[in-house]
C-alpha cells in the first residue's frame, strides 16, 4: 500500500484563536499549539525565514485532524475572491459528518458562521449544508438519516 492515511489537512489564517473557537464549537478537541520556525520548516515548504505559530485539533474519533498555520513572516497571501464560491478550483471545503445538523449550524452561528446556502435534504439519505466561518472556511455538514 503506498499510504497509511490521511494524517491532517493544512488551513493557513490570520486569526488563530477565531478560527480555533470555530472548529472547537463544532465538536473539535485542540491538541495543541506551537511556534514554528527554522530550516527544517523552511525546507519542507519552501519558504526562507519563515516564523508560524500552528495549533492540531482532531475529530472526536481521532481518526481526522485539521492543521492551522498563523503566519508571522512572511505574511499571509490572500486568494481571490475572498469568499470563493463551490466552482473554484482547489479546495472548497472540508465535510463533517455529524448527530443533529440544526444544533451544529446554531452552535457555529455563535462563532460568526452562516449558511452559504441552505440546509437541503438529499432523498431519504442525509440532510446537508455547508457553513462559511472564520476567514472563509467553508465546512460542509451531512447529517445521515438512515
Amino acid at each position: 500500500m503506498a499510504i497509511q492515511r490521511m494524517d491532517n489537512v493544512l488551513i493557513v489564517v490570520d486569526d488563530l484563536d477565531a478560527v480555533i473557537a470555530f472548529f472547537v464549537e463544532l465538536g473539535m478537541e485542540l491538541e495543541g499549539r506551537t511556534p514554528v520556525e527554522g530550516r527544517w520548516v523552511e525546507s519542507v515548504i519552501g519558504i526562507d525565514d519563515v516564523r508560524q505559530e500552528i495549533a492540531m485539533l482532531r475529530t472526536p474519533d481521532g481518526h481526522g485532524r485539521i492543521e492551522l498555520a498563523m503566519f508571522r513572516t512572511p505574511k499571509a497571501i490572500s486568494a481571490e475572491p475572498k469568499d470563493a464560491p463551490a466552482n473554484t478550483l482547489g479546495i472548497r471545503r472540508i465535510m463533517f459528518a455529524v448527530d443533529d445538523i440544526e444544533d451544529v449550524v446554531a452552535r457555529l452561528r455563535t462563532q460568526g458562521g452562516e449558511l452559504v446556502g441552505e440546509l437541503a435534504r438529499y432523498e431519504n439519505a442525509y440532510r446537508l449544508c455547508y457553513v462559511r466561518g472564520p476567514e472563509g472556511i467553508v465546512v460542509g455538514l451531512a447529517q445521515q438519516l438512515s
